[in-house]
């Protein structure tokens, strides 16, 4: 039985890294992938995963799926495939931490996941069944992402949605907003950045876009606010969930280890989606916020995932 079990990306960060005596960028090859990293955040703090998604049959395909074995995540559902190119990511860091991101990904291998790959007892032994939305990008993935959640409800999963808007990946912000907002419907745990607020629901203001969330069958949305904290909402209402001081040294990882963090507390509390209130939600926030303030302070992404112990000690 695995506590979360998500489809999506797996890729290649190639991360900036100094510059050569030539004066030449370096970068440094990480394994990154958004659900990839909240499944790590996860296993981390001791809560089965598995990963299902689609790399390529070549060195990069090979190091992330020995990078998330020896994590402990469950790989079954993950297909090599010799016919595409693991998909790799090129990320610049600006002195804040914040990143931009180049995608070698026409196709990608994460792109080309087909519903027949499913790996249905994987998806029916899960409490947690969790996307993102650049499986939604291009087919067969898209068509696999929304059989992957049929299935998925079936089997009764709890449905959690993290979606991350790279705008180049996209023909236009109305095809993605079309698209992301295409499995709002089925979500039960919904996480957005304050950035895509206005892209997912059409307002500006977290708040209001919570709102919208919920009122639109979302049991739990939650807007992270970057140093700020989380704002979180269910039936009964929303409010503000501080962060923790955290000196910035890289961003990347950040939301996925938030979520991760929240997610690990909301099965440790054993409810379904539609029971939690909102002081359930704010400690489920408060264990992101914990996770996400220790990822951002190492060198991003799944290398700066913390274990259990970090956490607990940050927390009162």
């Amino acid at each position: 039985m695995f506590d979360v079990t998500t489809l999506g990306e797996v890729l290649i960060d190639f991360t900036e890294a100094g510059t050569s005596d030539g004066g030449m960028s370096l970068f440094e090859r990480n394994a990154g992938g958004a659900p990839a990293n909240v499944l790590v955040a996860l296993q981390r703090l001791g809560h089965p995963t598995a990963f299902i998604g689609k790399v390529g049959a070549d060195m990069h395909g090979e190091f992330l799926r020995r990078t998330l074995e020896g994590e402990g995540v469950d790989c079954s559902g993950l297909v090599s495939d010799p016919a595409f190119f693991t998909t790799l990511a090129f990320v610049a860091l600006a002195p804040s931490g914040e990143r931009t991101f180049s995608f070698a990904r026409k196709p990608g291998a994460d792109t080309r996941i087909a519903p027949d790959e499913l790996p249905r007892d994987v998806i029916a032994s899960s409490r947690v069944f969790h996307v993102g939305s650049l499986s939604l990008t291009d087919e067969p993935a898209r068509s696999a992402t929304r059989a992957a959640i049929s299935l998925a409800r079936e089997a009764g999963c709890t449905l959690s949605y993290d979606p991350n808007y790279r705008a180049n990946l996209w023909p236009s912000p109305e095809a993605a907003a079309e698209q992301m907002r295409s499995v709002i419907a089925d979500t039960d745990l919904m996480k957005i950045s304050d950035e895509e607020c206005t892209l997912l629901t059409g307002a500006a203001d977290p708040e209001d876009a919570a709102r919208a969330l919920v009122d639109a069958g979302v049991k739990v949305a939650v807007v992270t606010l970057g140093g700020s904290g989380a704002y979180v909402r269910c039936a009964e209402g929303g409010r503000t969930v501080p962060g923790f001081p955290a000196e910035v040294v890289d961003t990347t990882g950040a939301g996925d280890s938030f979520w991760g963090g929240f997610l690990a507390a909301f099965c440790e509390s054993g409810l379904p989606a539609d029971a939690v209130t909102l002081d359930d939600a704010e400690r489920f926030a408060r264990m992101g916020n914990a996770v996400a303030s220790l990822c951002v302070r190492g060198r991003g992404g799944i290398p700066s995932m913390p274990d259990r112990a970090a956490v607990e000690a940050l927390l009162p």
